[in-house]
């Protein structure tokens, strides 16, 4: 068995951290200051992954190889899957015509003005697709629906991956905070009660951010009612759900009513017609039709939304997913690692779930496609245009999960936080980077809850903190985390125009990830010294 040393390098802490730190730095670097596509970035950062871990970190050859795979076949399954099920799902809406039908629907519906757009669609519509989908896709889908209405595709990608942040906690129907209650033998009740309430904060403030970002401080004063509605009714819809009804349904329920709050608000009250941001005339007409394309009434354009929103939460309300699941213990790996830090054998389980939420939005496509009639040239057509927008996110993906679960075996991820959790007193500010680390190797808070949860709490034990704060700040530190993510940034590409430009768009995320992360630990800063 393969004991995972914590401080390889010379009993130096900090050089330890700086090379488990390399893989990181390698992939940032080559997006985000060589500008290279993301799967030259990460292959690049997985490279370097294996050079320290076998050559380092002492990990066998066999081990690093049978680690790379368990991450690469369960980046295609359950990642990829959700996510090219949901791509699926948009294209079958843009075949049938429903998604420029949803978009002329907005356009009746809200106020002739973009910055109103962004904050309806960039945050309220795709919290609600965080809920049921997550991993990039609700990126990819609020983006190329914002490209539609005028905004340069690398502005709506770019305000999206920031708003993604808030509803990612919760998303997925609750799972990283079942994760994160499994992993760390803390209630779950309490853990969402209070990653709630550490993110609530920023669920109100996201919009003036984006808003300021676009439009500046002029534009805050002009639509501060509908930014404080869309983000407040969020925030407390969001603290409310998670402590007093079921953190399961708190984004679905969060994202609803900002939605439908803000949307009501917006008959009662609008901005100043402001020209400079006024949706551009060749934007305000449909689309042209094909022969013998449909021509219905717009309000059909929720179909895709509303069937796939119903079918996860009745999916998940029947434990659906259970069916059929069966736990694979990799070969070659399960058990086959030691971890020091927490003095236990290192589990390597793939859950294979054939009915796992990306079979249940794919069901939803169907279903759409069925409730509208789709032809088989439609159909056909939304699986070609698919499987060509998703292959090389397929791709990235593999390779970046590839190289967490490299890390996390070799032993790299944990000298990380073992470096982290070193740093005492500081620790409630920097604990939050953790997370934020954890989120940017996997694009998921559910495994960054998973890699560190327990650190946390271990951390928080020996320095005599709260155990529940700093599992919390691990999820929602990750969250911030979301937005410089390769597989979330892959995935929001493949339907716009920046296709191979991934580096591009982290280069205008990256120093909002860190300022939010900052902010974030500043408030667990506060929790612990000054709320305790």
């Amino acid at each position: 068995m393969f004991a995972q040393p914590l401080v390889p390098v010379g009993n130096n802490l900090v050089l330890s951290f700086l090379l488990a730190a390399s893989p990181i730095f390698v992939t940032l670097i080559m997006m985000g200051v060589l500008r290279r596509p993301a799967w030259q970035a990460t292959l690049g950062g997985l490279v370097i992954g294996l050079i320290m871990a076998v050559g380092v970190w002492g990990l066998p050859a066999k081990l690093a190889f049978a680690s790379m795979t368990n991450g690469m076949v369960f980046s295609l399954l359950p990642v990829m899957w959700i996510a090219l099920s949901a791509l699926f799902l948009f294209n079958v809406a843009m075949q049938t015509g429903r998604f420029d039908a949803f978009r002329m629907w907005i356009l009746q519906h809200l106020p002739n003005d973009r910055r109103v757009m962004l904050v309806v669609l960039g945050f309220c519509f795709s919290a609600a697709l965080e809920g049921v989908a997550g991993f990039g896709t609700p990126v990819a889908i609020t983006s190329a629906l914002l490209i539609m209405l005028g905004f340069p595709a690398l502005e709506a990608l770019t305000y999206v991956l920031i708003f993604n942040s808030a509803p990612v906690a919760f998303g997925g129907l609750g799972i990283p905070i079942t994760v994160l209650a499994s992993i760390t033998g803390l209630p779950a009740t309490t853990l969402s009660s209070t990653i709630a309430l550490q993110l609530a904060p920023f669920a109100c403030l996201i919009p003036f951010y984006v808003m300021a970002l676009y439009a500046g401080w002029r534009s805050i004063k002009q639509l501060w009612p509908v930014l404080l509605v869309a983000g407040g009714s969020f925030a407390l819809t969001m603290v409310l759900v998670a402590t007093f009804v079921s953190y399961n349904l708190s984004n679905v329920l969060s994202s609803s009513v900002s939605l439908i709050s803000t949307i009501l608000f917006l008959k009662i009250w609008s901005p100043t017609p402001d020209p400079a941001y006024a949706i551009a005339e060749t934007h305000l007409k449909q689309a042209p039709a094909k022969a013998g394309a449909w021509q219905g009434p717009h309000w059909q354009g929720w179909i895709p939304w509303v069937v796939v929103i119903l079918v996860v939460i009745v999916w998940d309300s029947l434990h659906i997913a259970k069916i059929g699941a069966t736990p694979i213990h990799w070969p070659g790996l399960d058990k086959q690692v030691f971890i020091s830090l927490y003095q236990k054998p290192y589990a390597a389980v793939w859950n294979f779930e054939p009915l796992g939420t990306g079979t249940a939005i794919f069901v939803s496509a169907l279903l759409t496609a069925l409730a509208t009639r789709a032809t088989g040239q439609q159909f056909m057509a939304a699986l070609r245009t698919t499987a060509k927008q998703g292959w090389l996110a397929v791709i990235t993906v593999a390779l970046t999960i590839g190289l967490a679960f490299l890390m996390n075996y070799s032993g790299m991820t944990y000298t990380l936080g073992y470096a982290v959790a070193s740093t005492g007193m500081v620790f409630p500010l920097v604990s939050v980077f953790l997370g934020w680390i954890a989120v940017f190797l996997t694009g998921s808070d559910t495994s960054g809850n998973a890699l560190f949860g327990n650190l946390q709490v271990a951390a928080a034990h020996q320095l005599s903190l709260d155990p529940v704060l700093f599992a919390s700040a691990n999820s929602a530190g990750g969250v911030m985390g979301k937005m410089i993510s390769p597989q979330n940034i892959t995935t929001g590409v493949a339907v716009t125009s920046l296709k191979g430009q991934e580096g591009v768009v982290l280069a205008r995320t990256f120093k909002h990830s860190l300022f939010l992360t900052f902010l974030m630990g500043l408030v667990v800063v506060f929790q612990q010294y000054v709320l305790h």
